[in-house]
């Protein structure tokens, strides 16, 4: 089934059109959001809210503005930074065991597997060194623009300028 009809009987809250996308798409949103969340059962909760989000919201898609699958990646990152800044999860992550931070050292690669399904390590890979930066904190690891200026050290403005410059080097290099 082609992808605009799938999208578009999704908007009309056709259920094997909800589960089709969901087999295509959760697998990449499930490594999106435990990138930011660091946990696979939160990871899974967030994932399925996303989705539901979604579904409710089916109607706010429109091809016009862009493709389905940055829409749908675009309310999974957002739910997952609002998912890191509730009180529940801060209160969550006072105090951690000694797994988690060998984790994140193993680990310091944000392209994991599940995120690197859709293929985006490749992409990102083949820019410059301040953009792999820039994405890699604002998209990968949750951060906001002024803390991605922060940690860099980089005034807000040049990030968001990076950003913007950074992102539309990353989508001609995916559309070559």
């Amino acid at each position: 089934m082609q992808l605009e009809i799938l999208i578009s009987k999704f908007q009309q809250k056709d259920e094997k059109a909800f589960e089709k996308l969901y087999r295509m798409y959760s697998e990449s949103m499930h490594g999106v959001i435990y990138n930011i969340v660091r946990d696979h059962a939160l990871a899974e909760e967030v994932m399925q809210d996303v989705f539901i989000k979604a579904w409710n919201n089916a109607n706010s898609y429109s091809a016009e503005k862009g493709r389905f699958f940055t829409w749908i990646l675009n309310i999974a990152r957002n739910a997952a930074i609002d998912k890191t800044r509730s009180k529940t999860f801060k209160n969550s992550r006072k105090n951690l065991d000694a797994e988690y931070f060998v984790d994140i050292l193993q680990h310091s690669d944000s392209f994991d597997d599940q995120t690197d399904a859709i293929g985006i390590k490749k992409f990102v890979s083949q820019l410059a060194k301040k953009c792999i930066e820039v994405i890699e904190l604002l998209y990968f690891q949750g951060f906001t623009q002024k803390e991605a200026s922060e940690t860099l050290d980089i005034p807000i403005g040049t990030i968001k300028t990076r950003n913007r410059n950074c992102i539309k080097e990353l989508r001609t290099i995916v559309l070559n």
